[in-house]
């Protein structure tokens, strides 16, 4: 063996010197992801909301009652607040400002110890910081001690002096940052996404009045409710229609611990509930949501056995049956949360789970007694949905039975692929038996099954969950997909892990995406969320000039085409595609199918809420709210099928 084959095969020295040591926070900007979940266009909304929860924690502290939240033209942000103001005395350990060592060092702040703040959305220590660390710049302005600080920062790094820039009456903090390009994909903020959170977070703090300015349009806003989360829920329902006049609002509040829950039995049949600890919207759950979803059940349970509304033979309620049509918010607030990573997506703090099961428990009892009419809105509709859970679970039953791998029964409509191993497979819903036949010639047989939907599903939103298991196309879909529904679903069974809607570019495929939207969205969301759904993108036109075509998928790129075709003079003709059946398999195949060449969106839902009142809106029986929709959004509406 010669001296450089001994050298290759022998392992690298690996010493002290190999140890990356990043300073200050170089940690946050090497990896943006683990501090504020990602660099797109929802990392960087969430830089504001991380300065917004510092000045939210003022106001639960009752050291503020306004917010003003800024968008500037040049796409920096400023968050104001009426708060005790950041301190600017200096620190103990690190001999620097409090307010520079807030701003620059990870993990420092006024929520360890517990006597700044009894209350914090903030966890970590690390918000301010995160966000300074990934802005080009950073301005930041303190009024205490009768005078007004400022200091500037670059990319978490100290560009200036703290300065006294002049004097005030009053205290607060303004904190001004530009996102740094170099770190996110998206700079540009949306008004509606900032809209809906600062909303949400005044509805959460009653007595809380947050102003949101967008210079860039001259739009000024203000939120102020001091019915608080009652308010909230009505906001939501406002689509719907609801079994009882008004939100059922229970409180309960000590040294350590409050809650606040609000909820309204609506006529429709999915369950919309959503979760906060001190303000932050704990998507994913956690102790609180358990605690109110077992006190709800077994506190309705008691009240109907004691009424006689359920007999001695009759079965409890489940959990379902009282939480079909629901729709609550359930807050809380606590001196020390502990959530699962910086993004705060679900509450881990046991003694809560105790706290609001025994006071959502002791309130609604209460309630029940002195509001008779209400309680038997609301176990009525609950005995009802029991009975129709029960005829659609042996429905439901039937269908994953029939759909099991084991006994190999598959719609016979289905045309399968040959591969077994489902990350290697994608699943095609296509629109008609025409657009089926053309891709089930073109497709891939090897990794590509085809499932052809005969007209359009039935409107979920609309219907009663024995119904669903009973139309045809839903419980072919079902079938298809192996991993079964709603409680019962279990992603890691299903058997293509890509869902690829395919519909015709005309106001009837729009329905049915729709339709089949809304199926997923409220039956089996972890398709949505762990990214296994996608719209297929077929071509608007063919474009054709001598020997050359184009194919083409959107009314600028065929303006440009044929803008190039004009300006020499050469003979064009388009064709516009509004079916799917149009095309041959092979053209199918081409534009639409072939992963080497097409282009498909996958679907995602970043905020569980504002899609629920979207699609309750669009596909639910209030027809008012749905009719504004289209008035509001029809002059921004592409590719119109008349």
């Amino acid at each position: 063996m010669d001296e450089e084959t001994s050298k290759v095969n022998q392992p690298e020295e690996y010493s002290a010197s190999d140890i990356q040591v990043l300073e200050g926070l170089e940690a946050v900007r090497k990896r943006p992801g683990m501090y504020i979940g990602s660099t797109d266009r929802r990392g960087l909304h969430h830089l504001v909301y991380e300065i917004v929860y510092n000045s939210v924690d003022e106001a639960m502290s009752g050291s503020c009652d306004k917010i003003i939240v800024t968008i500037h033209k040049d796409e920096s942000i400023s968050v104001e607040d009426n708060g005790r103001g950041i301190p600017v005395d200096i620190h103990p350990t690190t001999h620097k400002s409090a307010l520079e060592t807030i701003m620059t060092v990870l993990h420092a702040g006024g929520k360890f110890g517990g006597k700044a703040y009894q209350v914090s959305g903030g966890l970590h220590g690390v918000g301010a910081s995160v966000v300074n660390a990934l802005s080009a710049h950073t301005e930041v302005e303190v009024k205490r001690n009768g005078h007004i600080y400022k200091q500037t920062y670059s990319r978490g790094h100290v560009t200036s002096d703290l300065q006294i820039i002049g004097d005030c009456e009053g205290t607060g903090t303004t904190v001004t940052f530009l996102p740094d390009n170099q770190i996110f994909t998206e700079t540009v903020f949306e008004l509606d996404t900032l809209t809906e959170r600062i909303r949400e977070i005044a509805y959460l703090n009653r007595g809380l009045e947050i102003e949101l300015n967008d210079e860039r349009v001259d739009s000024y806003m203000s939120y102020f409710f001091e019915g608080g989360i009652a308010g909230f829920v009505r906001r939501l329902n406002r689509n719907r229609t609801a079994i009882h006049p008004h939100p059922i609002s229970l409180m309960r509040q000590t040294d350590k611990y409050s809650v606040e829950v609000a909820f309204q039995y609506t006529e429709n049949y999915t369950d919309n509930t959503f979760s906060f600890a001190n303000c932050v919207n704990t998507q994913d759950g956690g102790t609180h949501l358990t605690g109110f979803r077992t006190a709800l059940t077994r506190c309705l349970n008691d009240y109907a056995r004691r009424n006689g509304i359920l007999k001695d033979n009759d079965n409890n309620l489940t959990g379902d049956d009282v939480r079909e049509g629901i729709t609550a918010i359930v807050s809380v607030k606590l001196s020390e949360p502990q959530f699962e990573g910086q993004t705060k997506g679900k509450l881990g703090n046991i003694e809560m789970k105790t706290f609001v099961d025994q006071s959502v428990n002791d309130e609604l009892a209460l309630y029940l007694e002195e509001h008779p009419d209400d309680a038997k809105k609301i176990l009525e509709k609950c005995v009802l949905s029991a009975k129709a859970r029960d005829a659609a679970r042996h429905a439901r039953e039937l269908v994953t039975r029939k759909g099991s791998l084991e006994t190999g029964t598959l719609p016979g409509k289905l045309a399968d692929c040959s591969e077994k191993d489902p990350s290697q497979c994608e699943l095609f819903l296509v629109e008609g038996d025409s657009a089926g036949g053309s891709a089930k010639q073109g497709r891939n047989r090897r990794t590509q099954a085809i499932l052809p939907l005969r007209g359009k599903i039935l409107n979920v939103e609309k219907a009663s969950p024995d119904r669903m298991f009973a139309h045809e196309e839903i419980r072919a879909l079902i079938t298809a997909l192996g991993a079964g529904i709603d409680e019962d679903f279990d992603v890691t069974k299903l058997r293509y892990h890509q869902l690829v809607l395919m519909t015709d570019a005309d106001v009837d495929g729009a329905h049915i995406r729709t339709l089949l939207l809304t199926f997923f969205f409220r039956h089996m969301p972890q398709l949505i969320s762990e990214g296994h759904l996608f719209i297929a993108q077929p071509p608007l036109y063919k474009i054709k000039s001598a020997k050359e075509e184009h194919w083409v998928y959107s009314d600028a790129e065929k303006d440009e085409i044929a803008a190039k075709y004009r300006a020499s003079n050469k003979k064009y003709d388009v064709q516009r595609y509004k079916g799917l059946g149009e095309m041959s398999a092979e053209q199918l195949w081409e534009t639409t199918m072939n992963p080497e060449t097409r282009t498909m969106l996958q679907v995602e839902i970043e905020d569980a809420q504002k899609a629920d009142e979207i699609f309750s809106m669009l596909m639910g029986d209030n027809v008012e709210p749905r009719r504004n929709y289209i008035q509001t959004y029809a002059t921004q509406v592409k590719n119109l099928d008349i």
